[in-house]
């Protein structure tokens, strides 16, 4: 973190210098100012609708809502250096310097929006194929083959994740909506997208949790009970459903006068 703080601190001091903006315009390009708490909003809303179905099977589905109303959840992770790694740490580390730090580079470069949104994520996927090293050196019996596609899977979605990211921060121009939604997208994982819903599973699949976030299963308990069919009728329906939710109001809930960038109806 207390890179992040350098690098920012040296990017704020050339966008003022050599960008010619006075402070407040620069605490603006990085993200850091306004706050924008209706941005925060729409932008955790926004996602929440397309997590609906995960989100059902983890706090429904599996009984977990009781612990998120009482905050246990949260103290429980937080309490993890893995869980303080992939909610905490992670995110704000990760968005400062991929969404606050490089976009703004690439703004006073005067690259178009479109390209900002597809290219500069490619740097956060990139970021993430170390992974492919550390398996292998504490795996090293593990075949290359399957190191190699784990990596180019994960390489992908977090890229996908990126586009998504990128747009939301030159959409509403807050740093902190992004860093909310990186660790919302952490703790949910990929969706399930095959299979019936078991309170004796957590919803991300045991490849994701491996190659992302290797964390202890035990921090929410298991439950080695069988749903009725009922509840991944639901989980489906709930799922498909926030799709086209998050499709009809991708535009409208990310729309922001603090938005670092005009976009048309399509972006080229």
């Amino acid at each position: 973190m207390v890179s992040c703080l350098c690098c920012s601190v040296a990017t704020f001091y050339f966008i003022v210098h050599s960008g010619r903006s006075t402070p407040l315009q620069a605490l603006q390009l990085l993200g850091w100012w306004p706050i924008g708490l209706p941005e925060i909003g729409k932008s955790f809303l926004l996602t929440t609708l397309l997590f609906m179905g995960p989100l059902f099977e983890m706090g429904i589905a599996e009984g977990r809502w009781r612990n998120w109303v009482r905050g246990k959840t949260l103290v429980q992770t937080l309490r993890s250096w893995t869980g303080w790694r992939n909610y905490v740490a992670g995110p704000i580390t990760e968005e400062i310097t991929f969404r606050s730090i490089i976009i703004v580079i690439n703004l006073m470069a005067k690259m178009s929006p479109g390209r900002i949104v597809f290219l500069t994520p490619l740097y956060f996927g990139i970021a993430h194929i170390n992974h492919f090293y550390e398996t292998k050196l504490a795996q090293p019996d593990t075949p290359l083959l399957p190191v190699l596609v784990r990596s180019l899977f994960q390489f992908t979605y977090t890229t996908i994740f990126g586009w998504y990211a990128t747009f939301l921060y030159l959409r509403t121009g807050s740093l902190l909506a992004v860093m909310l939604v990186h660790s919302l997208c952490n703790y949910c994982g990929l969706p399930r997208l095959w299979g019936r819903v078991e309170t004796s599973i957590p919803i991300e699949s045991t490849l994701i949790r491996a190659a992302k976030f290797d964390e202890d299963e035990n921090i929410f308990g298991r439950v080695d009970e069988a749903t009725g069919i009922g509840w991944s009728v639901a989980y489906y329906i709930l799922l498909f459903a926030g799709v086209g939710l998050f499709y009809y109001q991708f535009w409208p809930l990310t729309e922001s006068s603090k938005a670092l960038v005009s976009f048309s109806s399509k972006m080229h």
